[in-house]
């Protein structure tokens, strides 16, 4: 099944539902970054909370940036977002790999993040400064995370599912999620229906290798409540680096280091996070740059 996302509102826009199926976005982030099944996961998961929240900006000059570490042995998860619907990530290690959780059985992310850290969301409006909001890690399972984050930095109530399939060969079986969001003024009956549906149902990558698409996961949990589906679209790992971008990067360590490095004659190499597509600058290259700052 191909990727999708989704934008829907139930109970006369009471009720506002980003949902996406992540299954292919995923595994190739897993590729790029050659990760172990609980990298993998934690990675997956934040990347689609990204893709969800991505496509709750209002334009396509709107950069959302999500990070999450709470001091485990993941070293953190960073993923940039964009109102297309297109994303990437990376993780500080993603050669980390635990025992499964001895509770549930399931990958255990919760370990790999940590809990003595933040959760930080910055919104780049293309304005002055970008609106930061953190909140500590609440648990580190990335889901409940970012429930808190909603509920308590942007005060609106969320239920967050987040969940990635690793399969034996290492590839994503199944990855995907969903955010509901309740408005203000929504009745709190309501809220309590939603509540008891969500706790009643399957996992959602249960759902997705079971053959359901994420449309009709939404259709199921929401089933008798005016159900609206706004907009579908296919989200995507994109890296945008260029090698102009990796130059600035370079440029920006300041013209000591730069002399040091032009003075050694050796070729740097430097890699983009997101892609691990290497760049190489050789020591003419280098001159170059210093000639910038003379300029």
């Amino acid at each position: 099944m191909k990727d999708k996302l989704i934008r829907a509102t139930a109970k006369n826009g009471m009720v506002r539902i980003f949902a996406a199926q992540t299954t292919e976005l995923v595994n190739e982030a897993a590729k790029i970054h050659n990760c172990t099944p609980t990298a993998s996961a934690a990675l997956g998961r934040m990347l689609t909370a990204g893709t969800m929240m991505g496509a709750m900006l209002k334009s396509d000059k709107e950069v959302l940036t999500i990070q999450i570490n709470g001091g485990g042995p993941a070293k953190g998860v960073t993923v940039t977002a964009y109102s297309d619907c297109s994303v990437k990530g990376y993780i500080g290690n993603p050669e980390v790999d635990l025992p499964l959780n001895s509770e549930n059985g399931k990958l255990n992310v919760g370990e790999a993040i940590g809990k003595n850290g933040i959760l930080t969301v910055i919104k780049d409006l293309g304005l002055k400064d970008p609106y930061v909001g953190q909140v500590p890690i609440f648990s580190g399972e990335i889901a409940e995370d970012f429930a808190y984050y909603f509920t308590v930095s942007e005060q609106i109530p969320s239920a967050v599912a987040l969940g990635v399939l690793v399969d034996k060969d290492l590839s994503i079986k199944a990855a995907g999620g969903f955010i509901v969001q309740l408005m203000p003024g929504c009745d709190e009956l309501l809220g309590d229906l939603i509540t008891y549906r969500l706790e009643e149902i399957p996992t959602v990558t249960t759902m997705l290798s079971e053959g359901k698409d994420i449309k009709e996961i939404i259709e199921f949990i929401f089933e008798g409540m005016d159900l609206k589906i706004n907009e579908e679209e296919v989200p995507k790992y994109n890296c945008n680096c260029s090698r102009e971008k990796v130059e600035r990067a370079l440029a920006s360590i300041g013209y000591k280091d730069l002399k040091e490095l032009k003075d050694e004659g050796k070729t740097e190499e430097l890699k983009c996070h997101f892609c691990n597509k290497a760049y190489e600058f050789n020591s003419d290259d280098i001159g170059n740059l210093l000639e910038t700052y003379k300029k």
